[in-house]
């Protein structure tokens, strides 16, 4: 097998448990690289750290699968790891949907894996996993004997693997418009065309938080998507939800979805620019009790997130000066590029430009079924926030 070594200097970061080593980390190759393979990492000193998959077109040359020498990387070790990615998620209690394989944090980098219900969605992002698709298909059948698997590989980020962007069925064929439960809610979930992998599953214990401050308010939802924390603020008796998107498509699912709980007297939706509302409203001194702001990614590269903060900013000091005193914001951040402490430092520049106290509600990361590990700080990418202000 081909032998990978990593220079004295810089190898203590994977050697303290990160599974991604880069190219400039590496000091010497022993043997062929041919992109996809399987190869064996060591130390300088030769010790033994670990095997994974290599590919030289990639800035993360190798991705560890494991650090144990005994262990093959072979079909039986795909279907070892889901198995127990698998038993993971049944001792935390998300059986029904869940995100079931959540790449490193599940020791199966670049792999993506959500349950719906009976369906199973895969995202390969990388060229090593790639390879062991079918091994990974073969595993989850005989795991789950599942009604459907759909491929949504239609990601940018596999170019730089090498890799072409596609989707598809990985079973027999299956109608993709599915609906999955949520909190005692129903929502639409379109498998082949939503965004990601079909539904973000990452603000399905999010969603639960705002069911006291929500009770008798006036809320606004603002890049609201399919409508979900629109749909849990009715389900939770607010007054009234309004909800916007700059999606035509996202805002008729969304009022599905509000069709879908007996909501669509409470649940309005506007497909408008979200960013020039919210500018339009302030001046407009419109008010309301509860504001939520939950904005895609604003940034997948480094050079962008003074533009992502100054974004951030902007959207939160317009949400505080939307809301009644003593109204609630809830603010999210999906960009994995903006960390937490990040997050808030633009959350409180924003309140000091609008003139506001906050009080902090809770502060949380995304659901228990995308686990954390702290010595990967990629893992830990979604900030949610909610705050009184004042």
């Amino acid at each position: 097998m081909t032998k990978v070594f990593l220079k004295k200097k810089i190898q203590n970061r994977v050697l303290l448990g990160h599974p991604w080593v880069f190219g400039n980390e590496v000091g010497q190759i022993e043997g062929e690289v041919n992109a996809g393979d399987t190869v064996d990492v060591f130390l300088h000193n030769g010790s033994f750290l670990g095997r994974g998959y290599i590919n030289p077109q990639s800035q993360i040359l190798v991705r560890l699968l494991t650090r144990d020498r005994k262990e093959e990387i072979n079909e039986q070790f795909f279907l070892n790891r889901l198995q127990k990615a698998w038993d993971y998620r049944k001792k935390i209690g998300y059986v029904e949907n869940c995100r079931l394989v959540f790449g490193e944090a599940d020791e199966l980098p670049a792999l993506v894996i959500d349950k719906f219900n009976d369906y199973l969605v895969i995202q390969t992002l990388a060229l090593g996993i790639d390879r062991w698709k079918p091994a990974i298909v073969d595993a989850l059948n005989k795991i789950f004997s599942p009604k459907g698997i759909y491929e949504r590989n239609d990601v940018p980020v596999r170019e730089l693997e090498g890799l072409p962007q596609q989707k598809g069925f990985l079973s027999a064929p299956f109608d993709t418009n599915i609906i999955l439960n949520e909190n005692g809610l129903k929502f639409h979930v379109d498998i082949e065309n939503g965004q990601k992998t079909g539904y973000f599953l990452d603000q399905q214990d999010n969603r639960r938080e705002i069911k006291n401050i929500v009770k008798g308010a006036d809320v606004l939802e603002a890049f609201c998507y399919t409508g979900t924390f629109s749909c849990h603020a009715g389900h939770y008796d607010a007054k009234s939800v309004l909800g916007l998107d700059i999606s035509e498509h996202a805002v008729a699912t969304a009022r599905r979805n509000a069709e879908l709980n007996n909501l669509q007297d409470i649940c309005k939706f506007q497909a408008v620019n979200a960013f020039d509302q919210l500018k339009q409203w302030t001046k407009e001194e419109k008010k309301f009790d509860v504001v939520i702001l939950d904005p895609p990614a604003f940034t997948k590269s480094r050079e962008n997130i003074q533009k992502a903060i100054t974004g951030y900013k902007e959207i939160n000091l317009r949400g505080m000066k939307l809301l009644k005193p003593g109204g609630f914001l809830v603010t999210a951040s999906c960009t994995n590029l903006v960390n937490p402490s990040m997050f808030l430092e633009t959350i409180d520049m924003a309140a000091k430009d609008a003139r506001k106290k906050l009080r902090q509600v809770t502060f949380q990361t995304q659901a228990q079924d995308h686990p954390i590990l702290w010595n990967i700080e990629n893992t830990t990418y979604l900030k949610f926030l909610v705050v009184e202000v004042q």
